[in-house]
């Protein structure tokens, strides 16, 4: 089992990767799309704060890709989109701040209609099928998971939980690793992404079979890869 790993946000992250893996990605959550009018439907008032909840998110929305979210808002890159969500969101200040992209960004979201931000602070339940099919490639059946809020760990067999219930294993922080820790997947709070790690030395490759947006991390690439 591996526990939760607290990566420092300045330095690389292949630098820090425990117990033999060797290559990791940053894997991108998708925006969530509700049906047309649901937000009218569900709002009382100007001043109501509306989102999804997690079972409106898999019975009834659509995920749509970062790359869909650039073509139309005019971002012209990965950076410059997650510079536009943290400015956005108050997550950036000062200097690191980009106006300009959070007001490209926001004139999108203003002209299409039921369009909600990715999961921030966990990972995305429109993604999780896809990393379980990862950590099961090597016939691994067991998985483990750590989460350092409220100090619990433990394992469950892959086909016995749901998205919905493996999303819901910690409230933030997760890592999930296969039996044999071939891979693992942790949450990075208030990023909008996961990381995936993998012993093997080419991840992309792993990533393109389960069509998933990502950068791959090299050297150099840290958690704050878009500054």
């Amino acid at each position: 089992m591996l526990d939760y790993i607290r990566l420092d946000w300045d330095l690389p992250i292949l630098s820090q990767l425990p117990n033999g893996f060797k290559s990791a990605a940053i894997l991108f959550h998708p925006f969530i799309q509700m049906p047309n009018g649901w937000e009218k439907s569900k709002r009382e008032n100007p001043y109501q704060n509306i989102y999804p909840s997690d079972e409106e998110m898999i019975n009834l929305s659509e995920p749509i890709s970062w790359k869909e979210v650039m073509s139309k808002s005019n971002l012209k890159s990965y950076k410059e989109l997650s510079l536009a969500l943290q400015t956005s969101t108050g997550a950036l200040r000062y200097k690191y701040k980009r106006e300009d992209l959070a007001n490209l960004f926001n004139s999108y979201l203003e002209i299409t209609p039921d369009l909600y931000y990715p999961d921030s602070d966990r990972t995305s339940l429109f993604i999780i099928d896809s990393l379980l099919k990862v950590l099961c490639s090597k016939n691994s059946n067991t998985l483990y998971f750590s989460e350092p809020i409220y100090g619990m760990n433990g394992s469950f067999e892959a086909q016995d939980k749901s998205s919905l219930e493996i999303g819901n294993l910690s409230p933030n922080d997760l890592i999930i690793t296969d039996e044999n820790m071939d891979f693992a997947f942790m949450s990075i709070y208030d990023s909008f992404t996961t990381l995936l790690l993998a012993k093997d030395i080419n991840i992309e490759n792993t990533i393109r079979s389960v069509n998933l947006e990502a950068v791959i991390c090299d050297k150099e690439t840290s958690l704050s890869w878009f500054l």
